[in-house]
């Protein structure tokens, strides 16, 4: 864990999804603890950074420049844009049966916009929601500053425009409130419209087997740990109805670096024996190790 994380505030929370306290304990990260609601299953961080300390305490500079990046953050995420714009142009078009041919956008947690400019290119309207400056700055720079709004999702106001696609990416376990992110989502789609998320799926087959040395503990962020039961009762609660869900397509294109630094979080030895590949180049690969779950829904009316 990140050193700054440990002098932030923090609070115990109750069941992010249910609201429910009884729970059991599944690991101890001081000062953090992973545990399981024992009314509906939603894995979640207890204590947890406050509300009011995430955006300044979490989300600044370093976060998207961070030194330990299997702790907390991103390496260098700006440097990566041709990964994400890539990944994103592979997503939409495995993802494009299940979504209107085009319309109006809306990419919550935009971060530098990749998303949005693959979308623009399809000859979407695109908007975006970033409260974090240090990305939100570059978003605006590649879409124009009308296009990405300076605010956490849940307070956006409501304009009355409605969109035929909102999208969370890697976003939703970042959130305090995931089933009022996903509520305000389902109300502002309009008729047809689609919710796109990526999220990690914590009863994967890589999950169970990595246990507490699982790459997405990372409690700092991620706060709420989904399964394919929670993510469809937390989207349920919402109003909103799964077309379909899955870990196909929910990979990633990463670099070898990526690889190797990630190795180390399982072990110093698997990291030191992967090193030496770099010495011939720092190749992009595409990893998808089965534990995160890529979901289409609708809003039920």
């Amino acid at each position: 864990m990140n050193g700054t994380a440990l002098e932030l505030p923090l609070a115990e929370v109750a069941c992010p999804l249910c609201g429910a306290r009884n729970r059991r304990r599944r690991f101890s990260d001081p000062p953090f603890a992973v545990w399981s609601c024992e009314e509906c299953e939603l894995v979640y961080v207890s204590p947890r950074v406050t509300d009011a300390a995430l955006l300044e305490g979490v989300y600044d500079h370093e976060y998207w420049h961070s030194a330990k990046p299997r702790e907390r953050g991103y390496h260098d995420y700006p440097g990566d844009d041709a990964l994400h714009l890539a990944t994103f142009r592979r997503r939409l078009h495995a993802l494009a049966r299940h979504l209107p041919s085009r319309g109006s956008a809306l990419d919550v947690g935009c971060a530098t916009g990749c998303f949005l400019e693959v979308l623009a290119q399809d000859h979407w309207e695109v908007h975006g929601v970033e409260p974090s400056a240090t990305v939100r700055e570059l978003a605006q720079r590649r879409l124009g500053t009308g296009h990405v709004s300076a605010c956490a999702w849940e307070q956006l106001p409501d304009d009355g425009r409605r969109y035929d696609l909102i999208s969370f990416w890697d976003v939703l376990e970042h959130l305090p409130d995931p089933v009022q992110a996903l509520t305000q989502a389902a109300g502002r789609l309009a008729a047809g419209g689609r919710v796109c998320l990526l999220t990690q799926n914590v009863a994967s087959a890589w999950a169970r087997l990595l246990g507490q040395r699982w790459q997405h503990y990372k409690h700092a962020e991620h706060l709420t740990h989904f399964s394919p039961l929670t993510l469809e009762r937390a989207l349920g609660a919402a109003g909103l109805r799964i077309l379909t869900m899955g870990p196909r397509h929910a990979g990633k294109l990463v670099r070898l670096d990526f690889v190797v630094e990630r190795a180390a979080r399982l072990s110093p030895w698997l990291a030191r024996a992967l090193s030496p590949l770099l010495r011939l180049g720092n190749p992009t690969l595409y990893v998808n190790p089965l534990d995160e779950l890529l979901v289409v829904a609708e809003a039920v009316h």
